[in-house]
């Protein structure tokens, strides 16, 4: 078998593989990608779009490349061998900072640094810290809409909730958190690459105002350290810069708050609008303490707020059989991979009662999500929380999604809650 075989062409009754993938930069990919996902499926769980270009839509092979060493993420030194003049974007030199964009020995070393914040103790910690937030922003959606007028769940809950209690964590002020809700989420869009040089610009532009902003923080922190993970990693850069360096510091403070809100958000938001499309889950949520738990990992597989990631061969591998040379770019689409009928029965249709639900949503191996438990805990209180204190919640206009394919989740969705 050639290593790189022929890309795929017209398939028999569907579009070819190039036209399935050249969808999803289209409105409609972006708004709906899972019948474009199934039309590449068509051409193979793995697909060579062109030599040296490798799209994985399997459950296996993605979980087998997300775990694979010999494949790593796009890292500085990748940035600068495949996308010239990408260093003028702030946006992009930020994350390219962080564990997020790194390879080992780097990414072992800042996941280390920010891994204490995440262990299972502390974010037990944090529930109390979630029910409380949880609480109050109901009581604040119940007085923006006791006069029958529509509030905006995911603008007044679903991202109000996580940036509060990254905000927490972090020690930013309270009056702060809805601009960095709206500061994370503009910066966020660089992580969809160059599509769109427009918002690409307007990503630096707020990750050059973010910057300054942490770097005033880190000093008050100096004079005045709290018990806060800015503090915290502050003293941590201080005391060995070659630990934690101060580009790293920026980055990671930043990939915490985006990682930490945008993400969550979205599962927050998915979670109250399948609810409200088929009332029972709404009303087991209320009722069944254990049902949040499934119904949580089941919004992570049918609609995940994390819908791809890309890798590079670092050195020759296989994939369940499929070589794969050094140099070759891989696109793993983990949304699709959550819908692979060789995984999952009937995977079209949302079943929280489904046993041996382990969707990718926070992708695997090395590069696991640091903050998939604390993602997991803030939706399953928050969800039953929200159907108990509004039982007649209902939309009064249908829901919109943000215009963006690799973090995918609801821009508006206007409910009433006096009903």
């Amino acid at each position: 078998m050639s290593p790189h075989p022929t890309p795929g062409g017209p398939h028999p009754g569907g579009p070819s593989l190039k036209d399935a993938w050249d969808g999803l930069a289209t409105a409609a990919g972006r708004q709906d990608p899972y019948p474009f996902y199934e039309a590449i499926r068509a051409h193979g769980e793995l697909a060579w779009l062109k030599p040296g270009r490798l799209v994985v839509v399997g459950y296996d092979e993605c979980d087998r490349a997300l775990r694979d060493g010999r494949l790593h993420v796009q890292d500085a030194a990748g940035y600068d061998a495949s996308v010239p003049g990408w260093r003028e974007h702030s946006s992009l030199r930020a994350f390219t900072s962080s564990m997020l964009y790194s390879n080992p020995p780097d990414h072992t070393r800042l996941r280390a640094v920010a891994g204490f914040a995440f262990t299972p103790p502390r974010i037990r910690e944090l529930r109390s810290v979630v029910e409380d937030m949880t609480d109050r922003l109901l009581e604040r959606m119940a007085e923006l809409g006791a006069d029958g007028s529509p509030v905006d769940v995911i603008a007044e809950f679903a991202s109000r909730l996580p940036v509060a209690v990254i905000s927490a964590m972090l020690g930013f002020p309270e009056e702060d958190q809805v601009w960095f809700r709206d500061m994370a989420s503009t910066v966020a869009v660089s992580t969809d690459g160059f599509g769109d040089p427009a918002a690409l610009e307007r990503a630096d532009r707020a990750m050059d105002e973010m910057t300054g902003y942490f770097t005033e923080l880190v000093a008050r922190r100096r004079r005045d350290p709290r018990d806060d993970l800015v503090t915290l990693l502050t003293e941590t850069h201080d005391g060995d810069p070659r630990r934690l360096g101060h580009d790293e510091l920026m980055g990671t403070l930043m990939v915490l708050l985006t990682a930490g809100f945008e993400t969550t958000s979205f599962l927050i938001g998915h979670g109250a609008m399948l609810a409200m499309e088929q009332p029972g889950f709404a009303e087991r949520l209320r009722t069944e303490p254990d049902f949040a738990p499934r119904y949580v990992e089941e919004i992570l597989r049918f609609e995940p707020p994390v819908h791809v990631t890309s890798r590079w061969a670092a050195a020759d591998t296989e994939l369940l059989g499929t070589p794969v040379p050094a140099g070759t770019r891989l696109t793993l689409i983990m949304a699709a991979a959550n819908r692979d009928a060789r995984r999952f029965a009937d995977p079209a249709r949302f079943d929280p009662d489904r046993t041996g639900n382990r969707p990718l949503s926070f992708g695997a191996g090395g590069h696991f999500c640091l903050g998939a438990p604390l993602a997991r805990l803030e939706a399953a209180i928050a969800l039953p929380r929200l159907f108990a204190r509004f039982p007649g919640l209902a939309a009064t206009e249908p829901p919109v999604y943000r215009d963006r394919w690799v973090v995918r989740g609801l821009d508006t969705f206007p409910v009433a809650v006096a009903a």
